[in-house]
C-alpha cells in the first residue's frame, strides 16, 4: 500500500497500507513534474546528520545545473598533488611513470578503458583560464587554515597558465599503452606517461588520480572474462559445445548492474568492460559509452522481461493472468518472467507447466523463467526439476539433461563469480546441462570489486634531474609486494610470454607499448570489435 514515515516518540516507523496520518508524515515532496521542490544546503544536511532538526529549503528549480562542473582537468586530482610541484628535486625536467596490476585475484589481465578517459578528459585544449580561475577559487578555501591562512605558492598557477599560453591548453604529456583488449599476466606494465615540456614535469603524476581510474573497467573486463572461461568450460563438459560454436554463450551472463553501481559513469565504463566479453546487457549507459568512445553502434542486446512491480500489480489472485499477459504481449522471440513473487514452485508446476504450457510450446521463441530468491544452488536445481516434470528433457552427448528449446531458466539473484561456478558445478553433478541456465549479475559484476582486486598502481620509475637520467624505485621493507619497477620500461613478447623490461634495457623495435596520446591528441582510436578480438586470445 501507500507508505508514510512517522516519528513515533524517538522511533522512526514506516506505516503501510495507507494507514498513516498525513500530518505526521515526514516524507517531503522534493520533485514533481520536472520541478525540484527542495534545495537543501550542505550545512543543513550536516546538521541533520548531527540529529539537529532542519526544515527543508523550498525551491522551484526547473532547469538542471548547466555544463559539467566536475570536468575541470585542473581539479581532477587528489588535493595533495596540487602541492607536489614544490617537492621534486631542483632541476627536475622529466617525470616518467607507469601503471600496472601488481598482482591480484586473476593472473590474466584484460586491459580496457583508457581510450574512454583520454577522449573524455584529456583530448583537446582542456586547460583554460576560466578553469584555472575556478580551481584557484576552490584551492584558496580548501587549503586555508584559521591560523596560518592560505599560502599562494601551493597552487602552481604559473605552470597552468604556461600550458595555456604555450600549448593552447593541450596537455604536454605522452602516453604509451598496450592495445586495449590485450590479455597479459599481471605484474606487467600496461601504460606509461611522461611530460613532453620540461616545465611540466609535475604534470605526469598530477594526472595519476584520473588515469588510475582505468583500474575499474580493466578489473570488470578481467573478471567478466574469467566468468566467460567458467561458462565455456561447463558448456563443453555437459555436452553443448554447439552453444559456443553458434556464439550463444555470449548471452549467458547478462549485465544487471546499472542500479547497483555508484554512478552513471561507473555503469558506462564498467558495463562496457563486460561487453568486451559478452553481448547481453541491461546497462544502457554502457551502450552509449561503447558507441561514443569506441565506435560500435550495437554492442549489446536485451529482451522483454518482467520485474516484480509489473507482476504483483495484478495481485496474487491474478498472477496467472499476469503471466499469460507476458506470453500474449510478446508472442514471439525470447521473453523472461520473474516467477517467485509468491510461490515459484506453483508458478513452475501449475502456471507455466500446466495452464500456459501449450502457449509456451507453440510460441515462436522461448520463455525464460526467473527465480529471484532462495538458497543457491538448490533453488536452481529445484526449478529445473519442476520444469522437467512438466516439459520433459532430452540428453546431451555427455548424458546431461536439457530442457526443450521452448523453455530456459535465468538466475539473477546472488550471482558473482564464485556462486556462478558453484551453480554450474552443482548442475553438472546432478546431471543437468549448463545450457539450461543463463545468469544475470548486478552489483557483483560491476561493483563487488575495488582497485586492490588486481592491485592496480601507478608509480614513477624514471626522472631527469639537472640533465641526468635517474632510475627511480619504491622498495618498502614492510611490503616487498609494493616494490616498483625501475627505469624506462618496454613491454615485449618473448617466446609467447609478455615480459616487462626495466631500466631502459628493452629493445625499442620489440616494444609493444603504442603511443596513444601526445600533446592533447589521441593517436589511436581502436574500434570495439578489434578490442573484442584481442580479448578472445587464450579462450
Amino acid at each position: 500500500g501507500r507508505l508514510s514515515l512517522e516519528l513515533q516518540g524517538n522511533k522512526w516507523v514506516t506505516v503501510t497500507e495507507g494507514k498513516g496520518t498525513p500530518a505526521n508524515d515526514k516524507l517531503v515532496e522534493v520533485f514533481k513534474d520536472g520541478v525540484l521542490l527542495v534545495d537543501d544546503s550542505f550545512a543543513c544536511i550536516r546538521k541533520r546528520s548531527n540529529l539537529e532538526t532542519q526544515t527543508p529549503n523550498p525551491s522551484s528549480m526547473s532547469v538542471g545545473i548547466s555544463g559539467d562542473p566536475l570536468n575541470n582537468i585542473v581539479m581532477l586530482t587528489d588535493s595533495y598533488k596540487v602541492t607536489h610541484h614544490l617537492q621534486y628535486p631542483p632541476g627536475t625536467t622529466k617525470v616518467y611513470s607507469y601503471f600496472e596490476c601488481r598482482g591480484g585475484a586473476y593472473e590474466d589481465v584484460c586491459f580496457f578503458g583508457l581510450q574512454y578517459f583520454l577522449k573524455k578528459y584529456l583530448a583537446g585544449n582542456v586547460v583554460t583560464m576560466d578553469k584555472i580561475n575556478k580551481a584557484e577559487e576552490y584551492f584558496k578555501i580548501h587549503f586555508s587554515h584559521p591560523v596560518w591562512g592560505y599560502d599562494g605558492k601551493l597552487f602552481n598557477r604559473e605552470s597552468w597558465e604556461h600550458i595555456v599560453r604555450t600549448h593552447g591548453g593541450a596537455l604536454p604529456v605522452e602516453i604509451k599503452a598496450v592495445p586495449e583488449g590485450t590479455v597479459l599476466k599481471y605484474k606487467n606494465v600496461l601504460f606509461t606517461m611522461e611530460n613532453t615540456d620540461d616545465k611540466c614535469y609535475w604534470l605526469t603524476n598530477y594526472l595519476e588520480t584520473l588515469l588510475v581510474q582505468v583500474w575499474y573497467p580493466t578489473t570488470v573486463c578481467t573478471q567478466s572474462r574469467e566468468q566467460k572461461k567458467i561458462i565455456t568450460k561447463y558448456l563443453k563438459e555437459t555436452g553443448t559445445p554447439d552453444v559456443i560454436e553458434k556464439g550463444l554463450h555470449l548471452f549467458k551472463l547478462h549485465d544487471f548492474g546499472f542500479r547497483g553501481v555508484s554512478s552513471v559513469e561507473s555503469a558506462a565504463t564498467g558495463g562496457a568492460g563486460h561487453l568486451v566479453n559478452f553481448l547481453g546487457t541491461d546497462t544502457m549507459a554502457a551502450l552509449v559509452a561503447v558507441k561514443e568512445y569506441y565506435g560500435e553502434v550495437a554492442s549489446g542486446f536485451s529482451i522483454p522481461a518482467s520485474e516484480h512491480s509489473t507482476m504483483t500489480s495484478w495481485g496474487r489472485e491474478k498472477e496467472l493472468d499476469a503471466m499469460r499477459n507476458m506470453l500474449t504481449q510478446y508472442p514471439k522471440g525470447i521473453v523472461a518472467c520473474v516467477s517467485d513473487s509468491y510461490d515459484i514452485f506453483q508458478a513452475c508446476e501449475k502456471y507455466w507447466g500446466t495452464e500456459l504450457k501449450a502457449m509456451i510450446e507453440q510460441r515462436d521463441g522461448f520463455l525464460v523463467v526467473r527465480p529471484d530468491s532462495g538458497e543457491l544452488p538448490g533453488i536452481v536445481l529445484d526449478v529445473l526439476t519442476k520444469l522437467e516434470a512438466k516439459f520433459g528433457s532430452s540428453k546431451t552427448s555427455t548424458g546431461h539433461k536439457l530442457l526443450p528449446p521452448c523453455i530456459r531458466v535465468i538466475q539473477g539473484d546472488g550471482i558473482d563469480i564464485n556462486s556462478l561456478d558453484m551453480i554450474l558445478k552443482a548442475m553438472k553433478d546432478k546431471g543437468w546441462a549448463a545450457d539450461n541456465l543463463a545468469f544475470g549479475s548486478g552489483g557483483a559484476l560491476l561493483q563487488k570489486l575495488h582497485r586492490d582486486t588486481q592491485k592496480c598502481a601507478f608509480k614513477c620509475s624514471y626522472a631527469v634531474v639537472n640533465g641526468a637520467g635517474v632510475d627511480v624505485v619504491k622498495d618498502p621493507i614492510t611490503d616487498p609486494g609494493k616494490k616498483s619497477k625501475k627505469g624506462r620500461l618496454s613491454l615485449e613478447l618473448q617466446s609467447g610470454t609478455w615480459v616487462t623490461v626495466t631500466e631502459g634495457k628493452g629493445d625499442p623495435a620489440k616494444d609493444k607499448l603504442v603511443t596513444v596520446f601526445r600533446n592533447g591528441a589521441v593517436l589511436v582510436d581502436d574500434k570495439f570489435a578489434t578490442i573484442r578480438e584481442r580479448a578472445k586470445v587464450g579462450l
